[in-house]
């Protein structure tokens, strides 16, 4: 009797390790059903270059305003290999003042590539821009224009809702012409 005990406590043991292993696993099956989350990458990416675009139409309309919006607070800004530090130094420092030197500033052959990975988006613009520099005669300089081919990366971050540029690299070069 004692041998008949025995083996009815083992299989009861095992069927209820068994039992308990399954339910563990179902939970977490359904613990990463509700992780997911389905993504329409269309119009995450129109959304991305929307930010993107907004920064770029400021620019040539030569202003500032309502781009601290499109960054982080922390985001960083690298231009043609130098470090501008966080946007609002860059802003404040290098770009506010650089604009009230141009009478224009526009872009030409534009074209982005948006790539999505949640909760981050990579860009890639690039594009030619022409600027026209006011004269300044303290500084001895005349009007001129400067014509430019330029590429720029972007990494975005999904705050809130909110696609936000966390860090941008732009450089540029002289146009150079056709060799064929």
């Amino acid at each position: 009797m004692s041998k008949y005990l025995k083996s009815i406590g083992l299989v009861v043991i095992f069927l209820l390790t068994f039992t308990s292993c399954k339910e563990q696993e179902q939970k977490v099956e359904e613990v990463e059903v509700l992780e997911e989350e389905a993504v329409d990458v269309s119009a995450e990416k129109e959304a991305v270059a929307a930010v993107m675009k907004s920064y770029k139409d400021a620019v040539q309309n030569l202003t500032t305003q309502g781009t601290k919006e499109l960054f982080t607070k922390e985001a960083t800004v690298f231009e043609s290999g130098g470090s501008e530090g966080t946007f609002e130094t860059y802003e404040s420092h290098h770009l506010g003042p650089e604009l009230k030197a141009f009478d224009s500033f526009t872009f030409s052959d534009y074209k982005i590539e948006v790539k999505i990975d949640m909760p981050y988006a990579f860009t890639t613009e690039t594009y030619n821009f022409t600027i026209a520099l006011k004269a300044n005669q303290e500084k001895g300089m005349e009007t001129r224009i400067i014509k430019k081919k330029a590429v720029a990366t972007s990494d975005l971050k999904k705050i809130d809702g909110q696609w936000k540029i966390t860090k941008t690299h732009s450089s540029s070069r002289d146009i150079r012409e056709a060799s064929h």
